[in-house]
């Protein structure tokens, strides 16, 4: 051992001695041996280097490892995309899945999964069809746009769109519109990855008509105009609307694409909402490309959507980054239930679950509330301190931001266990 190094290197055990002592203390249980020995490994290593480096605690001790072993295989050695409780106050959680799925968009994926499907085949002459042909005609419908179809986000949807219409040239937005669209995925980021050129225009707050005007030349390709769907401006501010942008690119020849990011379908003023752009008003206002998800204010599955012209359209089917970005089957078959909803707006509120949750009565979420916590007293006792309270919501997952929504939430003050306790 060379001069200086810790005395305690010699007492880390090996990983098969470690996993010996998970398995006889009955913590691999259910969890593959193969997956187990990855954590322990991982434990084991970490301990080496902390006593290289001289970052272990003085009272470190060869078991720590077996503890950090047992921590790292209970939480990762078992499958965790289980279903859970959104106890967050956030309706649509990027990491808990966003927007849950309805009823029949839930049965319609266990159809799809439980064996083979009409994915690519034509029922009636039996020749290779197209996944596509599942959701045009419920798109059209819905939308009231030409043409459309389905990738596998939004993401991928915004890429595909600029990648066919203006790889090789320019692409005029608002420097007010190039946001960040979550996990550092930046618009012009991605304007970049598809080809096309970046022309920002206008400020930060204020962005006029001329602005775009004066920033068209013969290398531009669109207009795009993004929905600040995760945030709000407010104040000193001025933005162009979509119709005048549309209008204007009617004028010098330009067609306008819009990002419009949440997805809705409905028009939620009529619960009682601040006004949210709908991919029908979008698509009324003449804009050449709309796309948006299908896991936000929609209710649906990961999914991105593309809707507009015929031509517009047909020009993203066939670029090469389509079959990249290709909706899945389990993803179709729930997009395909949830967009069946939209067919009768009264349903869609009925039956999609985030629909119901933003129309929900605060006095019914309140008798919810009192319900859980008279169970909760029952299940955890008198000392667990359970109160029903007042709370605020949020809809999250990138759309309506800074609106509250009016709540209740049971509020829990264990005397006798730890909050990992409990949850556990």
């Amino acid at each position: 051992m060379a001069h200086g190094q810790d005395p305690r290197l010699r007492q880390i055990p090996s990983v098969e001695r470690v996993l010996q002592q998970l398995e006889a203390a009955g913590h691999l249980d259910g969890v593959p041996r193969a997956l187990a020995a990855r954590y322990v490994r991982q434990a084991v290593d970490a301990a080496r280097q902390r006593l290289l480096d001289g970052t272990a605690p003085p009272d470190w001790v060869p078991a720590t490892v077996l503890d950090e072993s047992a921590r790292a295989v209970a939480w990762h050695g078992r499958l965790r995309l289980i279903r859970t409780v959104n106890a967050t106050g956030i309706l649509i959680h990027t990491n808990l899945g966003r927007s849950p799925l309805s009823t029949a968009a839930q049965e319609a994926v266990r159809a799809a999964l439980a064996g083979y499907t009409l994915l690519e085949i034509d029922p009636e002459s039996g020749d290779r069809g197209s996944r596509q042909a599942h959701i045009e005609g419920l798109l059209e419908i819905t939308t009231g746009a030409a043409a459309g179809f389905a990738v596998n986000n939004n993401a991928a949807a915004v890429l595909l769109g600029l990648a066919a219409l203006a790889a090789g040239r320019e692409v005029v937005v608002s420097r007010g519109e190039l946001v960040e669209i979550g996990g550092a995925f930046r618009m012009p980021d991605v304007m970049a990855q598809s080809g096309a050129r970046l022309v920002e225009v206008g400020t930060t707050n204020k962005t006029y008509r001329h602005d775009y005007d004066r920033a068209i030349t013969p290398q531009t390709a669109l207009l795009l105009k993004v929905h600040r769907s995760n945030f709000a401006m407010t104040g000193f501010v001025h933005e162009v609307a979509v119709r005048d942008l549309v209008e204007l690119g009617a004028a010098r020849g330009i067609p306008v694409m819009y990002d419009l990011g949440s997805g809705a379908l409905v028009d939620v003023r009529t619960r009682g909402l601040p006004p949210e752009p709908t991919v029908q008003d979008a698509v009324a206002a003449g804009c050449a490309l709309v796309t948006f998800s299908g896991d936000k204010l929609l209710g649906g599955p990961q999914a991105g959507v593309l809707v507009g012209k015929s031509d517009v359209i047909d020009r993203c089917r066939r670029h090469p980054l389509a079959r990249a970005v290709r909706i899945d089957r389990l993803d179709l078959a729930a997009l395909v239930a949830t967009l069946r909803h939209y067919l009768t707006p009264d349903e869609a509120w009925a039956e999609v679950p985030i629909l119901r949750m933003l129309a929900a009565d605060p006095k019914e979420l309140t008798d919810r509330a009192l319900w859980l916590a008279q169970r909760l007293r029952k299940t955890l006792g008198e000392g667990a301190g359970v109160t029903c309270i007042t709370a605020d919501a949020q809809v999250g997952g990138g759309a309506l931001p800074g609106v509250v929504l009016p709540s209740a939430a049971v509020l829990i003050r264990p005397a006798e266990m730890s909050p990992e306790e409990m949850a556990a």
